[in-house]
Formats: C-alpha cells, structure tokens, sequence
C-alpha cells in the first residue's frame, strides 16, 4: 500500500483526498494560463487560431514550394481559401474567447499537470523510479508539445484546406461558423498532442502488464492500415503529403514497442 510522505500507509479516503487537491492544484493552473492567454487573445485570434485560414500560411507556402518542385498538386497554391468565418449567436464569440482562454491554459499548465500526476502516482513507485521525475516530466512534456506544434502546423491546415475546398454542388457557398472552424483547430491540435503521448501511455501499460511488445508487433500492420487510411483522409491526393503526415505516426508507434521491450525486460530481470 502507498505512504504519504510521514511514511503512514494511506487509506482509499486519503487517496481521494490527494486526487482532490490533484484536481484543485490542476485546475487552478489552468485558470492562470487561460487569464494569460486571455491577455493575449488578440495574437492569440488574429496570428495562431486564425493563421491556418490564410493562404500565405507557412504550410501552405511549404507544400506549394513543394508541389512546384516536384510537379505535384497544387492545391496548396493559394492566395485565399473559399469560405468566410460568421457568428450567428449573440454570446458566440464571447464563449469563443473564454474557452479558447481555457484551452490554451490547459497546454501552458500541461507540464504542472504532469508533475501533479506523478506526485499523485509516485507513493506506488520504486525509489529509482521517483528518482526520474525531472525526466519524466521533459519527455512527456516534450512529447506533447510536437504533438501540439504537429497537429497545427500540418494536420489543421491540411484538413482546413480538404475541407474548405471540397464542394457537392456550385449551388453550395461556405459559410463556416465560428465555433466550427475554431473547434476543428484546437480539437485537431490538442488531439495530436495527446496522441503523442502515446510512448508515456504504452510506459505504463507495460508496467502494469496490461500490454506487451508481442501485441505491439502482432497488431503493426493493422495499426499501418489505420495510420495510412488517417493520411489519406486528412491530406491531398499526393504522396508527399501523406508520407509528412504517416511517418511521425509510424515512429511513436515503433517507439512504444522499443519501450514496452524495454520495460518488460527489465520486469524480467527483477525477478530472476
């Protein structure tokens, strides 16, 4: 059973009392970074949130330089993408900024919502293990914030352009409301950083037996298919486009056998 830091073994109601101040702790965090955030909401709105839908955009310019070099579609070659923002609530862009605020102040605090999390999970680890926390806290941080940086700069203006430009009928304007487009851009950038969190998970799910490198390995092609099908969704019809976008997946996912390899071996060794 956990101790607390008298060394007395705690009880279920004393673990949920360290969650709740876990939870408190997090939380007011959050709250710091999104008044920050709030602050700023005008390089926040007009530069971050709103620069994927400008055609000068340095993805847009990567991959047109690209497609000119190589002869490839140029879809990217954009001066303007073909719709226009609205807001057809009174409280819509109010509600935009106050939880936009929050959000960003959840990716600032994630790095103190980490160290909360491993203070929380620490009294059930080895000595040598709390030892680590510093690095546990710049991998998985670390990790989150290329996921974060991956999914804005390449997967939101990839999906905002496929989108923007995919059209059933002439008949048919776009006209995206504001919550929609802002919506896609912090749930496609956010989800991404989590997913790139994915050697972190795999870490302790190895630990706790739940998963090993054999499952890892068995189930590969089957997680390739899934990771091509997710590059052609959200990408052009070019090949390019869509090696940017698999090959990070490729590598965490190769990353989160080595380390299940890893933690399982030396679960073996402990007990021989």
């Amino acid at each position: 059973m956990a101790t607390n830091k008298a060394g007395k073994e705690m009880s279920f109601l004393d673990h949920l009392e360290e969650f709740r101040w876990l939870l408190v702790r997090s939380t007011i965090a959050i709250l710091v970074g999104a008044c920050v955030a709030y602050y700023f909401s005008d390089f926040i709105f007009d530069t971050i949130i709103f620069g994927p839908k400008d055609g000068s955009f340095i993805t847009y310019r990567f991959f047109c330089d690209l497609a000119n070099q190589y002869d490839l579609d140029k879809s990217f070659c954009i001066q303007e993408l073909p719709f226009e923002l609205q807001n057809r609530t009174m409280e819509g862009q109010f509600s935009m900024l106050i939880w936009t605020s929050i959000t960003v102040g959840f990716v600032v605090a994630f790095p103190f919502i980490l160290w909360e999390l491993w203070k929380f999970v620490s009294p059930a680890l080895y000595d040598k293990e709390r030892k680590n926390i510093k690095l546990f806290i710049f991998i998985a941080s670390l990790l989150f914030f290329i996921g974060v940086a991956f999914g804005y700069f390449v997967l939101t203006p990839l999906s905002i352009n496929f989108l923007a430009n995919l059209t059933i009928s002439d008949h048919v304007k776009n006209s995206i409301d504001i919550d929609s487009y802002i919506g896609l851009v912090k749930t496609t950038s956010l989800a991404t950083g989590l997913v790139f969190e994915l050697p972190i998970v795999i870490y302790f799910l190895s630990r706790l037996g739940l998963v090993t490198p054999k499952f890892l390995s068995d189930y590969r092609k089957y997680s390739y298919v899934i990771i091509l099908i997710i590059a052609a969704i959200v990408t052009p019809p070019d090949v390019i486009s869509q090696t940017i976008v698999t090959i990070p997946l490729v590598i965490l996912y190769e990353i989160s056998i080595f380390i299940s390899r890893f933690v399982i071996k030396k679960e073996e060794l402990k007990t021989t």
